[in-house]
């Protein structure tokens, strides 16, 4: 069975996938997914973690302008944008007082959507989810269990239904991780991969 062929490789390669993005507190998980469209977490950590470390609660991230973001965050993509979005979600966040494990409340903020929404109820709260960004929708594309009419939300619908609800999140992660390091868009490392029986790019 593909499923299971999948999940044991996964494992293989990943036995115990963590976010790569790095953060010590909730809410500076949410900024940095936030951060992370359209760019490397490579690069958003290069520019968090001064900002993280000096101004380390919401109270005094919220005491910095939009200019001051934009300064830290100039280097990454949208950085206008993403400093706006920033600057609205430390003070939706201060206001609340801490990061709810609720989906609507999240969705709701600036520069949130299901994806972004979907890596912190997974990874805060351990909430079965399936984020899809560039690497899952790419990879399951890939492994047949979607196809290439399918958007974000039929992705994620048939990767929830193909794999079991307790292996969402692992997978999840696994799927990223895969992609970024093994099924890249270009130059995928196909030679010794152990999926590339049922490989549809083949």
């Amino acid at each position: 069975m593909n499923r299971e062929l999948i999940v044991s490789y996964l494992d293989e390669l990943f036995e115990n996938p963590k976010c790569e993005l790095n953060y010590t507190k909730d809410y500076e998980l949410v900024l940095s997914v936030m951060l992370s469209a359209q760019t490397t977490d490579k690069s958003v950590n290069a520019v968090t973690e001064e900002l993280y470390k000096k101004y380390d609660s919401l109270e005094k991230l919220n005491t910095l302008s939009i200019k001051d973001i934009e300064g830290y965050i100039k280097r990454l993509g949208f950085y206008k944008t993403k400093s706006h979005n920033f600057k609205c979600i430390v003070e939706r966040l201060l206001e609340k007082g801490y990061v709810p494990n609720d989906r609507e409340f999240l969705e709701s903020l600036p520069g949130v959507g299901r994806k972004t929404a979907s890596v912190v109820l997974s990874h805060l709260f351990d909430e079965p989810s399936f984020a899809v960004d560039t690497h899952v929708f790419r990879v399951s594309k890939r492994l047949g269990i979607t196809k290439e009419k399918d958007d974000v939300l039929a992705t994620e619908k048939k990767l929830k239904k193909f794999f079991k609800k307790e292996e969402w999140n692992r997978v999840n992660s696994q799927f990223v991780l895969f992609g970024r390091y093994h099924c890249m868009s270009r130059n995928p490392k196909c030679e010794n991969c152990k999926l590339k029986s049922i490989c549809k790019k083949r």
